[in-house]
This record gives structure tokens, sequence and C-alpha cells, in this order.
């Protein structure tokens, strides 16, 4: 087991590195809270984390596809370049995060809250966003081909250079695109 923490008392911050078998069983024993953790490179595939409390760690490179998070906290979390391909996030909250070049293709984030996030250069091919909060994202570079955006909340989305060919149920009125964005319709 691996676990530094560093605590400066004037300000009550903590910087704490865990390795997955740690996390893996502080959380079978029932803890939830995990908050502000360096979790980077961590490998956690098909790990069951439901409801799990990760605000503000950095999760950058971690490693997640199969996981279960579904309702987590994950709100101010780094995740760069994060693969998490087939992950459950229903109801899950990751606004203000940041997942440049993250990899989410076939998520389920149903429900899920990503207001304010930074998806920039985003994979999430054939993802599941259905009634999600995306308002104020940046989704350039992003691609959503195949993704299903049924009831999506895009307003302010910045989706300049987006790859939406194929998405479902696409309302565009309240987003920012142009000339660059691939629409659903190939054009």
């Amino acid at each position: 087991m691996i676990i530094n923490r560093i605590e400066i008392s004037s300000k009550n911050i903590k910087i704490e590195n865990m390795n997955a078998e740690e996390l893996l069983w502080r959380y079978a024993e029932g803890q939830r809270e995990f908050s502000g953790i360096d979790l980077s490179n961590i490998e956690l595939f098909e790990a069951n984390l439901e409801g799990i409390n990760l605000e503000g760690c950095n999760l950058t490179r971690a490693y997640l596809p199969y996981a279960n998070l579904n309702q987590a906290n994950l709100q101010g979390c780094n995740l760069l370049e994060v693969k998490m391909g087939d992950i459950q996030l229903y109801k899950a909250n990751l606004s203000n995060t940041n997942i440049q070049q993250g990899h989410l293709s076939r998520a389920n984030l149903r429900h899920a809250n990503l207001q304010g996030a930074n998806l920039r250069g985003i994979n999430l091919q054939g993802a599941n966003l259905y009634h999600a909060n995306l308002r104020d994202t940046d989704l350039r570079y992003g691609d959503l081909r195949g993704t299903n955006l049924e009831k999506a909340k895009l307003d302010n989305a910045k989706l300049g250079w987006c790859n939406l060919f194929r998405a479902r149920i696409v309302d565009l009125s309240m987003a920012e695109y142009d000339h660059t964005t691939i629409n659903p319709n190939g054009y």
C-alpha cells in the first residue's frame, strides 16, 4: 500500500496519493469520501465505485474502462487523457472537470452533469448523453459521432470543429457552432 499525505494546518489542505488496491479496500470497507486525492495513472478496470466522492481529485491518465461510477461526484476533477470507454456515469456530477483528450466512447452519461467542463478533444463516440447537462462546456475538436443527445442541454456549449455525424436528436439552437462543426447529417 502506498499512502503519502501532506497536511498544511493553516489552510487544511490535504494531498494524498493512493494506489488502486488501497482505494478499493477502503471503498469495500464503506468509505465513500476520497476528495482531493492524487489518483493519476490509477488502473481501475471494471471497478464498482458507485456513489464515490472524488471531488477535486487528479485522475490524469487514469484507466477506468467498464467501471461503475454511477451517481459519483467528480466535480472539479482533472481527468486529462483519461481512458473511460464503456464506463457507467449515470447521474454523475462531472461539472467543472477537465477531460481534455479523454476517451469515453460508449460511456453511459445519462442525466450526468457536465456543466462548465473542458471536454476539448474528447472522444464520446457512441456515448449515451440522454438528458445530460452540457451547458457552458467546451466540446471543440470533440468526436461525438453516433452519440445520443436526446434532451441534452447544450446552452452555450462550444462546438467548433466538433464531429456530430450521426448523433441522435441534437438540438443546437442554444449552442455555439459554425462552419467547422460537422452536423449529424454529415454537413
